[in-house]
């Protein structure tokens, strides 16, 4: 199973972004503006912890106990999105717009105790943790055919904010309309709610 923990948003900020996704796509060129990018469908919009890549049947009840260990003593947290830009930083062509995660002790915390789950399963390392919600994943070589005084400068500030009560593992299934997520075990945040 091709798994990763995250934690799903509400649906009033998955409506916001939605929102948000389709007015930069009405920054791009008519011509380009579905073609440019792979557009999350707002159901599958989410902030992804940590990716697993492939875990096996055996590995799941060393998972569950893993990430239940992990998140015990994290209390709800207050994420806020506070940036739309296209990402990673300075990488051109930018492989994808995303909404950014304003800088948060807990969130890092949350991200530093799920660092154990590597030890319980095979672990696909990658990235050091940037916090994010994929908009969209730009197509490269619909990018390059735009001119560049077309290319949409999408940055803006925006202020959306959720309580994330729950962290959950997901397993991802790659299908030809794109790909569909399921929630395999939900674990809850106890505690007062940290901002």
């Amino acid at each position: 199973m091709r798994l990763f923990l995250a934690i799903n948003l509400p649906q009033t900020i998955k409506k916001g972004l939605a929102d948000l996704q389709q007015e930069i796509k009405n920054s791009f060129p008519m011509e380009a503006a579905d073609a440019v990018a792979k557009w999350v469908i707002p159901a599958n919009l989410h902030l992804t912890l940590l990716f697993l890549g492939e875990v096996g049947d055996k590995e799941m009840p060393f998972l569950i106990k893993a990430v239940e260990t992990a998140v015990k003593n994290i209390p709800p947290i207050v994420l806020h999105l506070n940036k739309i830009c296209y990402g990673p930083t300075k990488k051109i062509p930018p492989q994808f717009i995303w909404v950014k995660i304003a800088p948060n002790q807990i969130l890092q915390k949350i991200c530093k105790e799920l660092g154990s789950v590597r030890n319980q399963v095979p672990y696909n390392a990658g990235r050091a943790f940037v916090g994010h919600i994929t908009l969209a994943r730009v197509k490269e070589w619909v990018w390059k055919k735009i001119d560049p005084e077309e290319q949409p400068e999408i940055a803006q500030e925006i202020d959306l904010k959720f309580t994330a009560r729950h962290i959950e593992i997901m397993q991802s299934q790659l299908k030809r309309i794109g790909p569909e997520y399921t929630i395999l075990q939900s674990f809850p945040l106890k505690g007062l709610v940290r901002p």
